[in-house]
């Protein structure tokens, strides 16, 4: 048999776990928008089984052969072409998966949807008590699968790596390291100055006509809505089951217009990003994301360095106030714009404003990593969240809700994720430089409600690749540099001393 035809072979074979995977999500996805509470058991079941079948597919001696012996091809390929980075990937892949047994997967898979469920009735009942002991097998499992990969350089690098292939913890550290006391300096100038006044977002805001305008924006950016749609949950979030099949949720809160818009526009990010990958890589291992931080350097983009930029609003906020004259005709775009972009440490982090946003994720990682590591036990993680609350945004949550149990990753067994929200921001800044120094008129078109040219930007330097690349060479293909949070506080300070006069 000659490299092209196992080539041929292995890419079907690749293709069916592909479509197990897409099955799985299908199933996850109708778990948070529309299965009723009691299929909750057997959904655990059907997840369950499909992960399962999905991983020994995978991981067969047909596929591990392949791979070997199409070893010698990929080698005199061009090393950025799809089939030499479907090779390099898909071989990467196999490595771990191989590691890891399709019990534990199974186990895993079950332990995680019934975890979710649980999660969601003590996030109700603002009761930790309630999802405690799902937790605990979360992160025993996430223990035991991290030691799979054994000897490392730390426990949690092995986690970290699902979400940024080729990021260590101690890069993470490092980036963290130079950026907090910038964080910390920028805060204390914002401290400093008179508050602005953003009292007029929480005010009765209907529903269906926050929902309208969300979908009204969404179109206007170029969103195709014949390859996705949109839903609601407890806690928006955005999953592919195809380029051509992407779905969003947002989440409407009826006395404050922020939530529900931006966390359209942030999903609206993700979804474009998965929207935008070549269709030559569809139903492979290069079908998604180069990693999470990437794609939240696209949905933040989306949400902050546009959503919450003045250009942004001059053209979009004459709109707004059609749709509430009663709320915001007395409102000038000036003072509205300026709300939007109130700092004020708070309690929940996809709330958060963007000077401490990064401070939430900081919280999470350390707290992530002491648990993984033993060093807090899960049952004193509700007081272990508050105390650094305390420390980091000077707040206490008055309950688990708008504490350890705010948010969905842990219930989901995402141990490893939460650096990739602030990694993200770091690398949006990034881009967002390149990107204006191409595009010279980019302020002006978001003026004027053009859009086409920025998603054309994105696609051609991010979306049209998938994963062929890893995060850190995609970040230095485009801006010149690996992730470097210097670029993400110039926007940060140029904009926060504007708005706030220092």
């Amino acid at each position: 048999m000659d490299a092209e035809t196992k080539l041929a072979q292995l890419k079907e074979l690749l293709a069916e776990v592909f479509d197990l995977n897409a099955a799985s999500a299908v199933l996850g996805w109708d778990q948070q928008t529309y299965m009723p509470p009691g299929g909750a058991e057997a959904r655990g079941n059907q997840l369950s089984t499909l992960d399962r079948l999905a991983h020994v597919k995978f991981t067969s001696d047909e596929v591990g052969m392949l791979l070997e012996d199409l070893k010698p091809y990929a080698a005199q390929l061009d090393p950025e072409s799809d089939d030499a980075c479907l090779l390099k990937v898909a071989a990467r892949n196999f490595l771990k998966a191989t590691k890891v047994p399709a019990d534990m997967v199974a186990e895993f898979s079950k332990a995680s949807s019934q975890s979710m469920q649980a999660w969601q009735q003590a996030r109700a009942e603002k009761n930790f008590a309630l999802f405690q002991p799902h937790m605990q097998k979360i992160f025993d499992l996430r223990r035991r699968y991290a030691e799979l990969f054994a000897p490392y350089d730390h426990i949690y690098d092995p986690l970290l790596d699902d979400f940024e292939p080729g990021l260590k913890t101690a890069d993470v550290k490092a980036i963290f390291t130079a950026l907090r006391p910038k964080q910390v300096e920028l805060l204390k100038a914002i401290k400093s100055r008179p508050q602005v006044d953003a009292s007029f977002l929480h005010q009765n805001y209907d529903g269906q006509k926050q929902w309208d305008f969300g979908v009204e924006v969404l179109t206007k950016i170029g969103y195709p809505w014949e390859r996705s749609r949109q839903d609601k949950t407890a806690h928006p979030f955005t999953t592919s089951f195809s380029i051509n099949d992407v779905r969003i949720t947002t989440r409407i809160i009826p006395d404050y217009i922020g939530s529900a818009f931006f966390s359209t526009l942030h999903e609206g990010g993700h979804a474009l990003y998965e929207l935008g990958v070549s269709q030559s890589l569809e139903r492979t291992v290069l079908s998604g994301g180069a990693s999470l931080a990437i794609h939240e350097s696209q949905s933040r983009m989306w949400e902050n360095l546009v959503g919450r930029s003045l250009p942004f609003w001059q053209h979009f906020y004459p709109r707004l106030q059609e749709y509430f004259p009663s709320q915001l005709s007395n409102i000038s775009l000036e003072t509205f714009y300026k709300g939007i972009n109130k700092v004020e440490p708070s309690f929940i982090r996809v709330e958060a404003d963007e000077a401490t946003y990064n401070l939430h994720i900081m919280l999470r990682l350390e707290l992530e990593i002491a648990l993984l590591e033993g060093k807090i036990a899960v049952k004193d993680a509700p007081e272990a969240w508050n105390t650094r609350m305390q420390e980091y945004l000077g707040i206490v949550p008055p309950d688990d809700a708008l504490g350890v149990l705010q948010d969905v990753h842990w219930s989901h067994g995402l141990v490893g994720y939460f650096s990739t929200y602030a990694l993200g921001n770091l690398v949006s800044g990034q881009l967002w430089e390149v990107m204006q120094a191409e595009l010279p008129d980019l302020s002006g078109q978001i003026r004027r409600g053009e859009f086409a040219d920025m998603r054309a930007w994105l696609v051609e330097k991010i979306h049209r690749h998938g994963s062929k690349f890893e995060p850190q060479n995609l970040v230095q293909r485009v801006t010149g540099s690996k992730i470097d949070p210097a670029p993400y506080m110039r926007y940060l300070t140029n904009k926060y001393s504007a708005i706030y006069g220092f």
